[in-house]
């Protein structure tokens, strides 16, 4: 079976080096990391330390067809990407995204409902020089892996995914909003105001779970009976009264993480909010759910890429104003 990453990042590359499938394609933009990697070899630290041989490719350099593709892209990137990439999947072939939001069904606009399946991972990371990767949780790597169509290579899929840690595979939907609710609430949070997804847990509950709870409003009436993560179900978990007290115990395991989207904009990028908070407004119009602060988050978020708002903790009491 043929396999490629495409956007061999941080997730991408961690991913890959816990695959550790000699297969396996490492697709990256960025030449320098292409040209460490082959050099010496995929590095991954933090919770884990692991160097694997790969190879690594420029998306100019690749040839031939996939069974598999891995998409890891920003979802801005999308729809050029899998406009790019159809022509190096094989007709059989099955497209895997590992991005977060709800990205399965523009991809399904492009490769067919069936060929696509979803899949999260419980870790985080970031890159930190050319070819080396930090692992910023201490979570463990857990996968929850979905299909959007008829599923017909899942079984397949999940045997290969299986090799990067402990998988389940459920439906995608419950798999989807269960990562969308904390994606949409800490990592928006976090990129506002520059603190760790514990600091969040412990300082800002109160918003926290506002917005989380907004996600599992539009989740339930999507037909999400549970929201499985980690071994837990969100609904239960943070749904309830003692809620305020087990969202420290939960993010304890991610004292070092801070959003993605914040490392985007401190690096003068436009962050993905649109796609991942604003996955779940968009999700939450079209279900006639309200979803009053989190509009306010994203548009926030906005507001401080535009350079109209500070990345501080004070930021975050604007959520609080009509």
């Amino acid at each position: 079976m043929r396999i490629c990453i495409y956007g061999a990042g941080a997730m991408g590359t961690s991913l890959g080096v816990l695959l550790d499938e000699m297969s396996l394609d490492f697709i990256s933009h960025n030449a320098e990391h292409v040209a460490a990697m082959n050099a010496s070899g995929a590095l991954i630290e933090g919770a884990l330390t692991r160097c694997v041989k790969v190879r690594a490719k420029l998306p100019s350099q690749m040839d031939g067809q996939y069974d598999v593709v891995i998409l890891a892209v920003k979802q801005r990137e999308n729809h050029a990407a899998a406009q790019f990439l159809r022509p190096f999947l094989k007709d059989d072939g099955a497209i895997v995204t590992i991005q977060n939001g709800l990205p399965e069904e523009g991809l399904a606009k492009v490769f067919g409902k069936d060929r696509v399946y979803g899949c999260t991972l419980s870790w985080s990371a970031e890159k930190t020089a050319p070819g080396v990767v930090r692992v910023t949780s201490d979570t463990g790597f857990c996968l929850a892996l979905g299909a959007y169509g008829k599923g017909e290579r899942l079984k397949e899929l999940a045997a290969l995914l299986s090799h990067a840690g402990t998988l389940t595979v459920g439906k995608l939907a419950e798999i989807r909003y269960a990562k969308l609710a904390v994606n949409a609430s800490f990592s928006t949070l976090s990129a506002l105001s520059g603190m760790t997804f514990l600091q969040l847990a412990r300082k800002e509950k109160k918003r926290v779970l506002a917005l989380m709870r907004e996600v599992f409003a539009v989740a339930k009436v999507n037909g999400c009976t549970r929201l499985p993560q980690n071994g837990y179900d969100l609904f239960k978990v943070f749904g309830g009264k003692f809620a305020p007290l087990l969202l420290p115990v939960a993010m304890k395991k991610y004292a070092h993480t801070r959003s993605g989207m914040l490392r985007d904009i401190l690096a003068g990028k436009r962050c993905d909010v649109d796609f991942v908070a604003g996955a779940a407004v968009a999700a939450g119009k079209k279900a006639g759910v309200p979803m009053p602060m989190l509009e306010r988050a994203v548009a926030l978020v906005h507001d401080v890429e535009n350079g109209l708002a500070e990345i501080a903790p004070e930021t975050l009491k604007l959520l609080s104003e009509e």
